[in-house]
């Protein structure tokens, strides 16, 4: 397949920056955006010399593909319209609101034979491509994600707004199904969950603690990884890690006769994978898949089951304060 013609539907804070790189891919026909902010409209313009498409259908007319980067609401009306026309799509993370409109995305795609594909970027990430080759049957995850309040992403809760990539990375490095789920969360500026923590359990016996908070003074991003064979520790900000693990040459009886330095038994291995902005290799990933070149790295079901258990950790939360129940975003 030639360069597929592909457009941005939303031109926001991370809409611009789609625009901006797709702009530029030299195996994508950048064919435009649409936004309905008209101010937002021409700033776009002048910054990044983009067209601008006067309606959605007419963008929908000219295109094989677009990302879909208008707020979480109004996911599924937007991607609803181009599947149905069997353009391909890239959902910005979640998927959707409810897994019904999930569902019935993933239902127009299959009829129309369009892709869906999930914008879950933290796949992309340098330190989590660098960990993956490592990763041996994990048996405890330790993620914390703080951020300063941002508007952006506040009309739903936190578990949906930032929680919900660790969700997606957690399900991808351990595997298998949740069978134990507990949860506690707090709203501090919206009426919504604004801190929230889950604790996962597997039914490999594995476990994973999710921290998520959108009220920090600091932006903390980190992944800690607990196998038989070492200890991963991923500073996903940095996109940088590391890899505590256990030297081929442990001595058991030595090292249970008496304590001893962590470089006695365990050797550090620098963590590394080619640099690359995650959110264009997301970008150059979603048009390999359109071309035929590659399958869709993150599919639509990946983003429905995130979805599905970030809807479960918000249950949880609610049984846990019913106050909280029925507010925007639970």
């Amino acid at each position: 397949m030639s360069a597929p013609r592909i457009g941005v539907v939303g031109a926001g804070s991370l809409g611009y920056h789609h625009v901006r790189l797709l702009r530029d891919l030299p195996n994508a026909d950048f064919a435009g955006f649409y936004d309905i902010d008209a101010t937002r409209v021409a700033t776009v313009q002048a910054e990044l010399g983009a067209t601008a498409a006067p309606s959605l259908a007419a963008l929908l007319d000219h295109v094989d593909a677009v990302t879909v980067v208008v707020p979480t609401p109004a996911h599924h009306a937007v991607a609803k319209q181009a599947l149905a026309r069997g353009v391909h799509v890239l959902i910005e993370k979640p998927i959707a609101t409810t897994l019904e409109e999930a569902d019935d995305l993933l239902a127009t795609a299959r009829a129309t034979h369009a892709l869906v594909q999930t914008g879950h970027v933290e796949r992309f990430n340098r330190a989590i491509r660098a960990a993956l080759p490592h990763i041996a049957e994990p048996r405890f995850v330790e993620s914390n994600r703080l951020a300063p309040f941002n508007p952006r992403g506040s009309d739903v809760a936190v578990v949906l707004d930032l929680m919900i990539h660790d969700i997606d990375l957690v399900r991808t490095l351990v595997g298998g199904q949740v069978t134990e789920l507990a949860a506690a969360g707090v709203p501090v500026l919206t009426p919504s969950v604004d801190i929230a923590n889950a604790r996962l359990g597997f039914d490999s016996g594995a476990v994973a603690n999710i921290t998520a908070s959108r009220v920090s003074r600091d932006r903390f991003r980190k992944l800690r990884i607990f196998q038989r064979s070492g200890y991963l520790s991923l500073d996903l900000a940095q996109g940088t890690g590391e890899f505590y693990r256990l030297r081929d040459d442990l001595n058991v009886a030595a090292l249970a006769a008496a304590p001893r330095q962590l470089e006695d038994f365990m050797e550090r291995v620098p963590l590394d994978a080619p640099a690359g902005e995650p959110l264009r290799l997301e970008l150059e990933s979603f048009v390999a898949a359109v071309q035929g070149t590659q399958p869709v790295l993150v599919s639509g079901d990946d983003g429905r089951e995130a979805l599905a258990l970030a809807l479960r950790i918000m249950r949880a939360i609610e049984r846990s304060m019913p106050v909280l129940a029925g507010s925007p975003g639970a």
